[in-house]
């Protein structure tokens, strides 16, 4: 299509036909179609006489603590440091608004950042580096190396930078989990490399099969594909399971022999329900434990755990059996992006450098800490009683993460009504229960799932858990009879 302009020149017009096409090959659930709707439901509930059937929007398609979770303010600590970090003069301006350790703290990330409208080193601060490798050194007992950390704006992109460099041809291969976390899909999708899909077994809580990685394995070879890593997501998004380290041995041995680069998901690690029976195990410290050869990259973020701060795009990864030439090729390609956020940088110091026990913030940490961890137990435990009571519901109880995963079993006239609009059976019902409740959750569909199965992901940090949940079940109680 072309325009001629004032001037008599004919001016192509740039269309999705002449763009990259890998781009559209790209799809991204968790902010699709029903997010889209959800907005403009959101848009529609401003006006006057709205007449919708709900007051409010609840974006549960997405952990988005500092959103829905009333009961998850930010943490004072971190904020404090953050407003004296944007507004040194606050310090002297309004001296007794700050505790003294957080003065204390800005103070020292002051001499080593500057201010933080500056440039940092493209790695990330080699202060706050440090400080990430003093964190992973006394959770796992081994040592860490803070040249073999890159700081990042939130997990998400050190994730496309690892797998960019992965995807050396199209026929190279990643294997993900399904029911998978879309970034995997979409990035590969992007970079032009293909998906390996392995199953999670439901019925067993969603745990990992080193068989099922296996077969994925094979199928992709007998398919000209090139596997060249292996995602983990521990503890895992959607479904919140979480790895025994035999499974994690059995995951590293695997690695040994196909040579894959074990690329591990680890930023829901202190979302933990019950750790004293169910710990976090980091495959950082079962790789040294070993003493195994194989590439690791571990991902961390300040997106969840107690921290939430995901507007503040705060990340890294730490790379492990890596040479020195990948790790050049590496820092050449961040450098590209010149440094990551000082705000997200500062949100990842002040996370996994707490207040400690005798300073002045310490108390208020602990108590906001101890809520948030107690609030998400208690829902999470709740909404997987509730979903599961449901006639026509499964729900796995989750011991970490965000959320839930329930499979709905829908009646053949459901999945009749929604071949007839065009829409898989998940996303007719998801739709429904936006239409009708404002709820916004993610069709199982967007994550993967096995043929003829159907779930949806939600999250449990929604406050007034109660209303929430019964708004679930009689929305489910009503479709099922609707459609029985």
């Amino acid at each position: 299509m072309t325009t001629t302009s004032p001037r008599g020149v004919n001016v192509r017009h740039l269309t999705v036909d002449t763009v990259n096409p890998s781009l559209l090959n790209v799809q991204y659930a968790v902010r699709g179609e029903l997010a889209i709707k959800a907005e403009a439901y959101r848009d529609k509930l401003k006006e006057d006489n709205h007449g919708l059937p709900f007051d409010r929007v609840i974006s549960s398609n997405i952990g988005n603590p500092q959103q829905l979770g009333l009961d998850q303010p930010p943490i004072t600590f971190t904020r404090q440091v953050a407003a004296l970090m944007e507004y040194p003069a606050l310090a002297e301006l309004a001296p007794h608004a700050f505790p003294e350790d957080v003065r204390a703290r800005a103070k020292e990330l002051q001499s080593e950042i500057g201010s933080i409208g500056a440039y940092s080193h493209s790695m990330g601060v080699p202060f706050i580096r440090k400080n990430i490798a003093k964190f992973i050194a006394e959770r796992d007992g081994y040592s860490s190396d803070p040249n073999h950390i890159f700081m990042t704006g939130g997990a998400s992109v050190g994730v496309s930078l690892l797998l960019n460099i992965l995807i050396a041809a199209p026929h190279s291969g990643i294997l993900i989990p399904i029911p998978q976390y879309p970034l995997y899909t979409a990035t590969l999708a992007q970079h032009n490399g293909s998906a390996i899909p392995y199953h999670l077994d439901e019925p067993s809580n969603w745990s990992t099969s080193v068989h099922e990685i296996e077969e994925g394995i094979q199928d992709a070879l007998k398919n000209g594909i090139t596997p060249r890593g292996l995602v983990i997501i521990n503890p895992g998004n959607p479904t919140g399971a979480l790895l025994d380290e035999k499974t994690q041995e059995d995951v590293v041995h695997l690695c040994e022999k196909h040579s894959l680069v074990l690329l591990a998901d680890e930023v829901y690690q202190d979302n933990l329900h019950t750790p004293d029976t169910h710990p976090f195990v980091s495959f950082k410290k079962i790789v040294r434990r070993m003493n195994s050869p194989i590439p690791l990259v571990s991902f961390h973020s300040i997106s969840k755990g107690v921290s939430g701060e995901c507007g503040r795009r705060g990340g890294y990864f730490e790379t492990c059996n890596f040479s020195d030439e990948l790790l050049a090729l590496i820092y050449k390609m961040v450098s590209v992006g010149l440094c990551p956020p000082l705000s997200g940088q500062i949100g990842m110091d002040c996370m996994i450098r707490p207040p400690k026990a005798g300073e002045a913030s310490y108390e208020l940490w602990k108590k906001e800490t101890d809520t948030i961890h107690e609030a998400l137990r208690q829902r999470t435990k709740l909404m997987s009683q509730r979903l599961n009571s449901l006639d026509g519901a499964a729900c796995v109880d989750s011991p970490g993460a965000l959320y839930l995963y329930p499979q709905i079993f829908l009646p053949d006239k459901a999945i009749e009504a929604a071949k007839l609009a065009g829409k898989e059976p998940d996303v007719f019902y998801a739709l429904s229960l936006l239409d009708e409740t404002g709820i916004c959750v993610v069709p199982g569909s967007g994550f993967g799932q096995k043929e003829g199965q159907w779930h949806y992901r939600l999250t449990c940090l929604c406050p007034g858990v109660e209303d929430y949940v019964s708004k679930l079940e009689n929305f489910h109680k009503g479709f099922m009879a609707k459609y029985a």
